[in-house]
């Protein structure tokens, strides 16, 4: 039976995990058991910090959406978004958001525009 040299493989291995532990402290970029304990690690709360990060951009969407409908007719965030649904209106809480920092005037006109058309019907 011919012998396998593992070393080349080996090698590629344990360079490709010490060099994702770049800029870890100590140890734990330096010796390749640590340091692949800490790209696992890190790998899984990076995959979490995404699914957060989503999370944390409808928060801020929402809370910005609800000031700006306050501001205007001390209208709820709920009821806005009710309104629009009801009436049909295809814009998402990033884009009303953008809106309501961007463009107050815009955003007040859809306001309005919204209630009168709800008013109507």
């Amino acid at each position: 039976m011919v012998r396998v040299k593992r070393g080349n493989v080996a090698r590629k291995r344990r360079k490709k995990v010490l060099s994702l532990a770049k800029g870890f402290r100590g140890t734990h970029s330096k010796l390749f058991r640590v340091a692949n304990a800490q790209v696992i690690k890190a790998l899984k709360y990076a995959y979490v910090g995404r699914k957060e990060k989503k999370r944390q951009f409808r928060k801020l969407w929402i809370i910005r959406i609800n000031a700006a409908a306050r501001s205007i007719e001390n209208t709820k965030y709920s009821s806005f978004i009710h309104k629009i649904k009801k009436s049909n209106i295809k814009l998402n809480r990033k884009m009303l958001s953008q809106l309501a920092i961007l463009d107050l005037p815009t955003f007040r006109q859809l306001h309005t525009e919204i209630f009168n058309l709800i008013k109507v019907n």
